[in-house]
C-alpha cells in the first residue's frame, strides 16, 4: 500500500501545480483581452487634435486628425502582406496648418509600384499615433542609401526627413495618397494565453492518468 502512495501522491501534486499554471494563464488571458479592449477603444475613438508634445506611453493608439501639406517625399519600408505578397509601407512628410513637420504612414503599395509619383498636397489625414515596433534581434540595419528600411524607426526617419520624431498611421485622407492605408489595429499583439491555458490542463490531465495508471500497476503487481 506504501508504493501506491507514491504516484498518488506525486500524481495530486504535479496535477495540482500544471492546474494552477493553466488558472494563472485563465487570469492573464482575462487581463490581456482588457488591456485589448482598451487599445481597441482608443483606436477607434473621435479624433481629436495633435498633442503639442505626445508622450509615447500616454498617446500610443491615439486618434488623431491633422490637416496640412502632405510632401511626395518617401521612406520605403519593405513588408510583405499575406494573400498579397512583398511590398513597402511609404512613408512621408507631412507639415500641418501650425508649421509642425511630422511622419506619415501613407499605407501600403506593392513592390512593383516603388518611384511613382506620390500624390501630394493639401489635405486632412485621419489616423492614430504610434511608435511602432517593427524592429527585432534579427531585423537588417536600413539602408537609407538604397531608401530600403526594414523597420519603422521613428527616430532615425525623422532624421532622415527632417521631421519631429512623430508618426501617424494613415487611416483615412481627403486626398487619394496612392497607397492602400494600413490603419492601426491590435491583430498584431500577441494574445496565446488561451492555448497556453489548454497546454497546462492537458498537461494536468496527463499526468494524473499517468500516474493513476502507475499506482494500478503497483496494485497489481501486490495482488
Amino acid at each position: 500500500m506504501r508504493r501506491i502512495f507514491v504516484p498518488l501522491f506525486l500524481g495530486l501534486a504535479g496535477g495540482a501545480i500544471l492546474v494552477s499554471l493553466g488558472l494563472w494563464q485563465v487570469n492573464r488571458l482575462a487581463w490581456k483581452e482588457e488591456v485589448l479592449a482598451k487599445i481597441d477603444g482608443r483606436i477607434s475613438a473621435m479624433p481629436v487634435a495633435l498633442p503639442q508634445t505626445p508622450n509615447p506611453g500616454e498617446d500610443r493608439y491615439l486618434a488623431v486628425q491633422v490637416t496640412g501639406k502632405l510632401s511626395a517625399e518617401a521612406l520605403y519600408v519593405l513588408t510583405s502582406r499575406k494573400r498579397v505578397g512583398a511590398g513597402y509601407l511609404v512613408v512621408s512628410p507631412f507639415t500641418t496648418v501650425a508649421g509642425r513637420r511630422i511622419l506619415v504612414d501613407r499605407g501600403f503599395v506593392p513592390i512593383d509600384a516603388r518611384g511613382n509619383e506620390w500624390p501630394k498636397g493639401d489635405t486632412w489625414i485621419l489616423g492614430n499615433l504610434n511608435w511602432p515596433d517593427d524592429r527585432t534581434s534579427s531585423t537588417p540595419k536600413n539602408d537609407e542609401v538604397q531608401n530600403i528600411w526594414f523597420a519603422r524607426d521613428v527616430e532615425d526617419m525623422a532624421r532622415s526627413l527632417q521631421t519631429e520624431p512623430l508618426m501617424i498611421i494613415a487611416a483615412d485622407a481627403e486626398i487619394d495618397m496612392g497607397t492602400e492605408p494600413l490603419a492601426v489595429d491590435t491583430s498584431a499583439v500577441p494574445n496565446d494565453h488561451l492555448e497556453y491555458a489548454i497546454t497546462w490542463f492537458s498537461l494536468a490531465a496527463i499526468w494524473i492518468v499517468m500516474s493513476l495508471a502507475w499506482a494500478m500497476r503497483i496494485h497489481k503487481r501486490e495482488s
